[in-house]
């Protein structure tokens, strides 16, 4: 799964910064795409690359987080075959039409149902008296599902609200509440094993207000009310900027590896704090004031879910290739590129239009400076045994 989700972190942006180029005109002729440039995109980072490092990452971590048995490669290895058949169909699909698209859309279906019936099983049949984590997260991955079938439905009739309805459901009730189920898991406990001495807590109580939110927010930006959204994204700002607060975003700075997992997060805080000011603003102008543009949604896609998946990915890779858990130059640079291109990506929105355009492609070239070498270097990792010889 990790081996998908390396080739699409670079595939997804070469083809964003190709449809940028062409579109203002700085190589070729915009391209005819069989979709609207929009929607290729939003279905390319919600469901054509974080699932694949999800995924990945889950089928690692539930056997161990409920002493489950290990899922069996009858059940990952078809599933990410019809995963990554999928996701190259779609490229194929943008250039030839719809008729392999949806194609395409069924074959990453299958798979991803695949991957969830996999989890599914170890949670079922795992003996452990605390399965809230996984109980929560298989229900998101379920959503994330509904929202691929919803996308394949607008696909083969058109009708806009399924294409609303898999964008905002897949960012609100699918990434979301995945990303912060899996940091209100883990980063407490790499905080605590990093940090001798230091208790980190794990109050519960904000990881409902933040699922509860994110949830409300899908809902609400479905319903087209806009100017309430700010009801949800406040306490999500809390929630998440607390759970900043009390897990020691500072202290964890000294050690790489743990800092960016605690930056990451602290972006969804950023985010939040970013949709709420936008919505709040709309509200009180009666609907005629939208500000700052996509600038939140990129702060939490590329800030929060992007550097939350180097640390997460980082982490994995070096574990389960019996690497040294060191983050070296290389590692740092990625992820001090990482903040640059959310930096941009944010900014280039708060900026006049005239300027927009260039920070785009900047934000585009920073992000594939930072995956390509992160590629290079790891990949081969992938596909030879673990480096110090144990089973895996």
């Amino acid at each position: 799964m990790f081996l998908g989700g390396a080739l699409q972190s670079v595939a997804v942006m070469g083809w964003l910064l190709l449809e940028m180029a062409t579109r203002y005109g700085l190589i070729g002729h915009p391209v005819d795409w069989a979709v609207a440039p929009g929607a290729a995109h939003g279905y390319l980072m919600i469901y054509g690359l974080f699932p694949f490092f999800i995924f990945g990452f889950l089928m690692t971590t539930y056997p161990r987080w409920m002493n489950g048995k290990e899922v069996p490669p009858q059940r990952y290895v078809p599933a990410f075959v019809l995963m990554l058949l999928g996701s190259a169909g779609f490229y194929a699909g943008l250039l030839v039409g719809s008729g392999v698209l949806i194609a395409a859309v069924l074959l990453m279906l299958a798979g991803w149902g695949m991957a969830l019936y996999g989890l599914l099983r170890v949670m079922i049949e795992a003996q452990h008296p605390d399965k809230r984590h996984p109980q929560i997260i298989s229900v998101a991955l379920g959503l994330g599902w509904c929202g691929l079938a919803a996308y394949l439905v607008w696909l083969g009739g058109g009708n806009a609200a399924w294409l609303h309805f898999a964008m905002y459901g897949g960012l609100w009730l699918f990434l979301l509440p995945v990303f912060a189920s899996v940091a209100h898991r883990m980063i407490p406990f790499f905080t605590s094993t990093a940090l001798q001495g230091h208790l980190v807590e794990r109050p519960y109580w904000a990881w409902w207000v933040m699922l509860a939110a994110s949830a409300t927010h899908g809902v609400l930006q479905f319903a087209g009310a806009t100017a309430w959204l700010w009801v949800s994204d406040a306490p999500l700002a809390v929630a998440s900027l607390y759970l900043t607060y009390v897990w020691g975003l500072r202290r964890s700075l000294g050690i790489t590896m743990l800092g960016v997992l605690h930056i990451g997060f602290a972006w969804l805080g950023i985010a939040m704090l970013l949709f709420t000011v936008q919505s709040f603003a709309l509200f009180i102008s009666r609907g005629s004031m939208f500000i700052w543009g996509l600038a939140p949604l990129h702060a939490l896609t590329i800030g929060c879910f992007a550097t939350l998946l180097i640390g997460m990915g980082t982490r994995v890779t070096l574990g389960h290739s019996g690497l040294p858990m060191q983050a070296d130059s290389r590692i740092k640079l990625m992820f001090v590129g990482m903040q640059l291109a959310v930096l941009l990506r944010v900014v280039a929105d708060m900026l006049p239009a005239q300027a927009m355009h260039w920070l785009y492609l900047a934000a585009a070239v920073a992000w594939l400076a930072c995956f390509v070498p992160w590629v290079a270097r790891y990949l081969p990792f992938y596909l030879r045994p673990r480096a110090d010889g144990k089973a895996g």
